[in-house]
């Protein structure tokens, strides 16, 4: 009966995702217009022109770009434990795709993963050929899943989490979910709670751990601390500094807000603003100068900006090094219900650091950082320029913030090496 029903649930969902084929057509192509970064390797999307590659490849879906510098830890212990498997990472987004291409050059391969058809989905394995799939945080993808435990290809879901909201709308589709998460798949969780979540929707808990997350496990570039320290100086003639990075559509009104204010009191502090999405900067350079604001953006030809009020980052994969040119820093996507974003960055540089009050999709690091009174949470514009204000004006107290950040990051290192070890003693390096 089980087997019945099973059966009955991945038919039902095949049929699903044919007949949405037609309007996923459609939607890719409109979103291209407005992004022509969508159409970049579209067919990939659709099941066609995906890298051709050696048997035994090991496969890493990062949605975008928070989750692709995650891999970073990963990729260089598989790329130094299995030297001869070919690695590719799939992405949803574009600037996810971009951040691959910045980090890792041409060292691993790259494509977009293919929506959910079943033939999109058997010509990618075909043509990547994986020996395993490693799944960072909570994509689960039905069909992909199923073609894992047809093929014998062990999946791991990496710093797996999800979140109360996630995990009511899985559980309105509770058969469909069950059946995705009994293909053997191995979930290696960010806590407690998430592992917990997880049994409920039918993981297996005898394959279910306690991990935490590889995020932690972040190493800072060689010389990014050095680097920041002389842009600051000679770009922005060692202006003391604020950061609003991550930010999304209705954030920078406010950001802007609470700089007015701070120019009332520090008229010497420049914002460096980073907006979340690339097709944003044209928009948010118009309403910059529209507002009167005397700005500069990363792309200017100029090299020096002294003058400048508001610093735009407009290019793709530089916002670390940002991050170390400044004083103080801001983490986007918190002042309006999107979730927050990565606050290990900042943290790992020893930055003071300010969140808006919605973090649910942060919420281990919130927690952890808020704790240990190395995260400021602010409500409203007037809240943001006030902490930063206070934070330039006393320095011991942002010093000894940035510091307690600094050690949150270091105490919680350690998720990659013991998922290296369980997938040591699961995968030995002759299976791989």
């Amino acid at each position: 009966m089980k087997s019945l029903l099973r059966n009955f649930i991945r038919f039902s969902y095949a049929i699903l995702t044919y007949s949405l084929f037609p309007f996923l057509i459609f939607f890719w192509i409109l979103k291209g217009i407005f992004n022509n970064a969508y159409l970049d390797r579209m067919t990939q999307r659709f099941g066609f022109h995906y890298p051709d590659l050696r048997v035994g490849s090991v496969w890493i879906h990062a949605v975008s770009v928070g989750e692709v510098q995650a891999t970073i830890p990963l990729v260089n212990q598989i790329k130094s434990r299995y030297p001869e498997n070919d690695i590719i990472i799939t992405t949803v987004t574009p600037t996810g795709a971009l951040q691959v291409k910045n980090i890792f050059h041409d060292t691993v391969h790259h494509s977009y993963i293919p929506f959910e058809t079943p033939f999109a989905v058997k010509n990618f394995f075909n043509s990547i050929k994986p020996c395993i799939a490693l799944i960072m945080e909570t994509e689960i993808w039905p069909n992909l899943y199923n073609e894992c435990g047809l093929r014998k290809i062990p999946l791991i879901l990496v710093s797996a989490r999800i979140s109360l909201k996630s995990l009511a709308n899985y559980k309105r589709f509770l058969p469909l979910f069950r059946e995705t998460l009994s293909h053997g798949i191995l979930i290696a969780a960010q806590s407690k709670i998430d592992a917990e979540r997880f049994i409920s929707l039918g993981a297996d808990p005898n394959r279910t751990w306690v991990m935490g997350n590889i995020k932690f496990d972040f190493s800072l570039p060689k010389d990014t601390v050095k680097q920041g320290k002389i842009l600051k100086e000679n770009s922005f003639n060692n202006r003391p500094i604020w950061i609003a990075a991550s930010t999304h559509e209705g954030e920078e009104d406010i950001i802007l807000d609470a700089h007015k204010e701070i120019l009332k009191n520090t008229n010497n502090m420049v914002l460096i603003l980073a907006p979340r999405h690339p097709e944003r900067f044209q928009k948010i350079k118009q309403k910059l100068s529209n507002d009167k604001w005397e700005y500069k953006s990363r792309s200017d030809f100029e090299k020096t900006h002294h003058k400048c009020e508001v610093f735009l980052i407009d290019t793709i994969g530089e916002l670390l090094l940002f991050y170390a040119a400044s004083d103080i820093a801001f983490v986007g996507g918190s002042l309006l219900p999107i979730g927050g974003h990565n606050l290990l960055e900042p943290a790992s540089l020893g930055l003071p650091t300010i969140s808006g009050p919605y973090t649910f999709n942060q919420k281990e690091m919130t927690n952890l950082l808020e704790e240990a009174d190395a995260l400021k949470i602010i409500n409203n514009s007037r809240e943001l320029a006030n902490k930063v204000m206070t934070f330039h004006s006393n320095c011991s107290e942002s010093e000894v913030v940035g510091e307690r950040a600094k050690a949150i990051v270091e105490n919680n290192k350690g998720a990659i090496s013991g998922l290296m070890r369980r997938l040591d003693d699961i995968f030995p390096e002759k299976q791989i």
